[in-house]
């Protein structure tokens, strides 16, 4: 096994465990101590873990979230691979709930049925107005700014009055915990939209598998079904199957008609 391999083996077992020793690290990856010691540095170096007496833990990161313009710019290819998947599972005369989360408007993207969409993004009803066979609804409320999306007591009112097929949800975090988001306001909205469809799609890059934010707004247990763009390893697929939440990899989609 390359260090590489064992450097990705090492990060995930602290992922579900938060701590590790040198001695796991040997009996896991049948290396000696010399090497696991050599792996634990590099991580170090990289800032991906703090060394202790004996073995590692995972830092405490709280990282700031990038105004919407700002992840607009740097929306990953992996995103919109995550998009144009999750537009593929849209079809004509669906009625939909779509949040404002960058990975859900790379869905919208991408979007070519005729149907009814409901949201509570400014800039996700603008990039659908271009679209012909498709009506939007856009619930009214406070707006957020800094982050591009409407909220409040009268966004989850008219959120009420909607029955709908499918909501798509993007996520900062989703673990053991549920699925959580940075912002309270945001959240309040998402956990109404979840409430209102019949299928819930959660999309999700791999760097928010067994990540916590601040403020949960839903169990695991519902969500449907969840589009990620890496196959997560084998705890995180035993968690989905626990909660009856199906799996959906754009890396195994690929190159399917």
């Amino acid at each position: 096994m390359y260090q590489e391999e064992r450097l990705v083996a090492i990060l995930d077992f602290l992922k579900q465990h938060n701590r590790i020793t040198t001695e796991q690290i040997c009996t896991l990856l049948h290396v000696s101590r010399d090497t696991a010691r050599r792996d634990l540095v590099r991580l170090e170096e990289q800032n991906a873990i703090i060394r202790t007496r004996g073995g590692a833990i995972l830092p405490t990161v709280h990282q700031k979230i990038q105004s919407y313009s700002g992840r607009l710019k740097t929306v990953s290819e992996e995103k919109n691979k995550i998009g144009r998947l999750a537009a593929s599972l849209i079809h004509d005369g669906d009625r939909v709930i779509l949040d404002a989360s960058t990975t859900v408007q790379a869905c919208a993207k991408h979007l070519t049925a005729d149907c009814t969409v409901i949201t509570n993004s400014i800039n996700l009803a603008e990039v659908l107005s271009d679209k012909e066979g498709i009506e939007i609804y856009l619930l009214g409320g406070k707006l957020e700014k800094e982050h591009r999306f409407l909220y409040g007591a009268s966004v989850i009112e008219k959120l009420s009055s909607y029955h709908v097929d499918k909501a798509l949800i993007g996520v900062v975090g989703i673990s053991e915990h549920g699925i959580t988001i940075a912002h309270e306001e945001d959240g309040m909205v998402k956990r109404k939209m979840i409430q209102q469809a019949k299928q819930v799609i959660a999309l999700a890059d791999h760097s928010k598998l067994g990540s916590t934010s601040f403020y949960q707004y839903a169990e695991l247990s519902e969500i449907d079904l969840l589009i990620t763009d890496r196959l997560p390893n084998q705890a995180f697929c035993d968690l989905l199957d626990r909660n009856g939440v199906e799996l959906l990899v754009t890396e195994q989609n690929e190159g399917k008609g």
